[in-house]
C-alpha cells in the first residue's frame, strides 16, 4: 500500500469516528429535549401519565446508539492502544503494569456510554 493510499485511510478512519461521535451527541440531545418537552398538560389529573410511543421508541434507540458507538470507539482505541503497549513490551518486560493500565483507560470509553444509556433509560421509567 502507497503511503497516498495510508494517509486517505486514516483521513476516512479519523472522519467516521467523528461522524459517529456527532450522531451520538444529536441523539443523545433529541432525546433530553425530548424528554423536556413531554410533559403532561394541566387539564389532565397529575396521577395520570400517557406513554407517548415516540419518546420510547427514540429513547432506546439512543441508548442503543451511545452503548454501540462508545464499543466501537473504544474497540478503535484498544486496537491502536493495544498494538502500541505489545510492540513495547517487546523491547522493554518491565512495562508490564503501565501498558496495562493504558489499555484499561482505552477499554474505560464503553463503560462511559454503558452509563449514558443507563441514564437515558432511566428516565424513560
Amino acid at each position: 500500500m502507497s503511503v497516498i493510499q495510508r494517509k486517505f485511510l486514516k483521513i476516512v478512519k479519523i472522519s467516521a469516528i467523528f461522524l459517529f461521535i456527532i450522531l451520538l451527541i444529536i441523539l443523545t440531545a433529541f432525546t433530553f429535549k425530548v424528554f423536556a418537552t413531554n410533559s403532561v398538560s394541566s387539564h389532565q389529573a397529575p396521577a395520570i401519565h400517557k406513554i407517548n410511543v415516540k419518546v420510547v421508541t427514540w429513547g432506546f434507540i439512543s441508548a442503543a446508539a451511545v452503548v454501540g458507538l462508545g464499543s466501537i470507539g473504544a474497540g478503535i482505541a484498544v486496537a491502536y492502544v493495544g498494538s502500541a503497549a505489545l510492540g513495547a513490551l517487546g523491547e522493554k518486560p518491565e512495562i508490564f503494569g503501565r501498558a496495562l493500565i493504558f489499555v484499561a483507560l482505552a477499554e474505560g470509553i464503553a463503560i462511559y456510554g454503558v452509563i449514558i444509556a443507563m441514564m437515558i433509560l432511566g428516565k424513560l421509567g
